[in-house]
Parts: structure tokens; C-alpha cells; sequence
């Protein structure tokens, strides 16, 4: 073993009561996720115990030179990189003088959850996020020949074999390092583009769920990095006769949850419908590209609900249709939605909204 290996690999637990905290927080351009670490006295077991930051905004395209942004720890993840007694850190960023930057949009979104009649509602989430592995040098779906194609999609889809799976040790090393974080991911699955993958993170309560989101995302970010790949969220990486990439969004409240919750998701459904362009407009950049009607979609300019219907805006399960209660999947939002605005959007129309 190399002596930077021997070095990347050092419990710093056996030696220091030192941790090393990696503050998270996101860019300027609303998908990238920028971080830097410092040393702190561990160990830290709440966020309450960590010192706000501050960073260079003008290089994140999020304020002028002569001023500078303030991180302000959110939520503590463990390091699986690290590991030992060191930390991941969410935050989110304000001015020096408190205010939320224009790019937060965890500020809102927490106020929509601590809203006493959202609270209430105890609102669960489970997010499908896709994403495409792209080969470094040519910005072209790993396993696809330079400048060619794969065959046709059918292959693919949870598939085992060298000629149709690609990126599985990427994946499986993501997945594992989500679990050692804390973060409730629930599964992986291979896309139906080859090249695409899935993870899913829930059931998440509120605010948590947009905080374990991103650190997933930024995890896969590193993980992408020491393998040499590049990741992508583009809604519609390669155009033509092949699948997108969306964030379908599982939702559910209490009282869908409950007896009698059939007729809640309904009036909630309905109610998303009378939103449908405000959602279409918060679900993510390129969207237009994705939501065309074909490849497993609805189109974007028509709202449309159905029992197991893959091809609809909103898709009600079989079992909850049975069961008379239960959730449903908003399957408009894209692959590179910002998780505290749609959470927290379908939350606001469904639970706060009168029509």
C-alpha cells in the first residue's frame, strides 16, 4: 500500500480528539455543490454545536467580490470517506447581516414545514433519482462505443453483464457510502438508458428529506470524481429515442395515510392539477426536453392522473387504490430539481392551498 494511501486512511479517532467537518452548500447555479473542511474538537453529535462559516460567493456566482457569504450548518452527516468521528455538514447560505441568499431555497422550504397545519400532516417523501455516468474525456454515456450507439433500449433496465450494465461498482460503492452516512437510502436500480442509474432516498419526513438529497447527490459527486467519471443530472442527456432522467416524487400525509385516504389524495391531486404550470415551472431546468409525452412521461402541457399509470403527470399505485389509502407519485419533476423546492411545493398546494 502506497504511503498516500497509508495517509488518506488514517483514523484520526485513535489519535486526536480533533474531527475534520466538510461544510457542504450549493452553488451559485442551483446544481453544484460546493464544500471545504476545517478541524473542530470533537466529537460533534449535534448541529447546534458547529460554528457558522463564511466563503468566497463572488466565485460561486452568488455575490460581488466586496462581500461574503455565510454557511449556516443545517444537518450532520457521518464521513464515509473519513470516517472515524468526522462529519459531513448541509448548510444553507445568507448575507453577513442573517438574510437568506436569493439562491436558498432550504430557507423556504423550512417554513413551509414548520407551518403548524403542515406539521400536522407529518408529510413522507420518497424521491427516485436519476442520473447518467458520462466517460470523462468525451462527455459520451459510459459503455457506449466514442461516438456511437449501444443498441436499442429493452436491455438494459436492472440488467447483470458486461454488455449491458455499466457503472456498477460506482453505484454499489454510492450506495453503501449513503447507508454509512445515515442517509435512509432505500434502493439502486440500473435505468433504462444504458449508462443511467436510479437511488432512492425515503420515506424522509419534511425538511430532512431535501437535506439527504443533496448530501446523496454530493456524495455521488465525490465518489464520480475518485473513479474518473463524470455525473450528470441533464433531464434529457441524449436526444433522440431514448429515456430521460426525472426525480419522480413520492408523497404522502397522514391523512392519506389513514382510513378513508383515497379521497385526500384525490382533492390533493386535483389541487395539483390547478398548480399544474407554477410545478411544471419549479420542477427543474430542460424539462421541456424530457416531458414530451413518450419514454415513460406525460406531455408537459397537460396534467393528467392515473392508477398505475407510468404514462400520467400523477401515478396512484394499485395498492393504494385497494387499500383506500396510502401515497402517490408526482413523476413530473426532473433529475436536476432542487428536492427542498419540490418537497416543499407539493406540500404548500396540497396541505396550505385553497381553490
Amino acid at each position: 500500500m502506497s504511503l498516500l494511501s497509508d495517509l488518506i486512511n488514517l483514523n484520526l479517532s485513535e489519535t486526536t480528539e480533533k474531527i475534520i467537518a466538510e461544510y457542504i452548500w450549493i452553488g451559485g447555479s442551483g446544481m453544484d455543490l460546493r464544500s471545504k473542511a476545517r478541524t473542530l474538537k470533537g466529537p460533534i453529535t449535534d448541529v447546534s454545536q458547529l460554528p457558522k462559516w463564511n466563503y468566497d460567493g463572488s466565485s460561486t456566482g452568488q455575490a460581488p467580490g466586496e462581500d461574503s457569504e455565510v454557511i449556516f450548518p443545517q444537518a450532520i452527516f457521518k464521513d464515509p470517506f473519513r470516517k472515524g468521528n468526522n462529519i459531513l455538514v448541509m448548510c444553507d447560505c445568507y448575507t453577513p447581516q442573517g438574510d437568506p441568499i436569493p439562491t436558498n431555497k432550504r430557507y423556504q422550504a423550512a417554513k413551509i414545514f414548520q407551518d403548524p397545519a403542515v406539521a400536522a400532516e407529518e408529510p413522507w417523501y420518497g424521491i427516485e433519482q436519476e442520473y447518467t455516468l458520462l466517460q470523462k474525456d468525451v462527455k459520451w454515456p459510459l459503455g457506449w462505443p466514442v461516438g456511437g450507439f449501444p443498441g436499442p433500449q429493452g436491455p438494459y433496465y436492472c440488467s447483470a453483464g458486461a454488455d449491458k450494465s455499466f457503472g456498477r461498482d460506482i453505484v454499489d460503492a454510492h450506495y453503501k457510502a449513503c447507508l454509512y452516512a445515515g442517509i435512509n437510502i432505500s434502493g439502486i436500480n440500473g435505468e433504462v438508458m444504458p449508462g443511467q442509474w436510479e437511488f432512492q432516498v425515503g420515506p424522509t419526513v419534511g425538511i430532512a428529506s431535501g437535506d439527504q438529497v443533496w448530501v446523496a447527490r454530493y456524495i455521488l459527486e465525490r465518489i464520480t470524481e475518485i473513479a474518473g467519471v463524470v455525473l450528470t443530472f441533464d433531464p434529457k442527456p441524449i436526444p433522440g429515442d431514448w429515456n430521460g432522467a426525472g426525480a419522480h416524487t413520492n408523497y404522502s400525509t397522514k391523512s392519506m395515510r389513514e382510513d378513508g385516504g383515497y379521497e385526500v389524495i384525490k382533492a390533493a391531486i386535483e389541487k395539483l392539477k390547478l398548480k399544474h404550470k407554477e410545478h411544471i415551472a419549479a420542477y427543474g431546468e430542460g424539462n421541456e426536453r424530457r416531458l414530451t409525452g413518450r419514454h415513460e412521461t406525460a406531455d408537459i402541457n397537460t396534467f393528467s392522473w392515473g392508477v398505475a399509470n407510468r404514462g400520467a403527470s400523477v401515478r396512484v399505485g394499485r395498492e393504494t387504490e385497494k387499500d383506500g389509502k396510502g401515497y402517490f407519485e408526482d413523476r413530473r419533476p426532473a433529475s436536476n430539481m432542487d428536492p427542498y423546492v419540490v418537497t416543499s411545493m407539493i406540500a404548500e398546494t396540497t396541505i396550505l392551498s385553497k381553490p
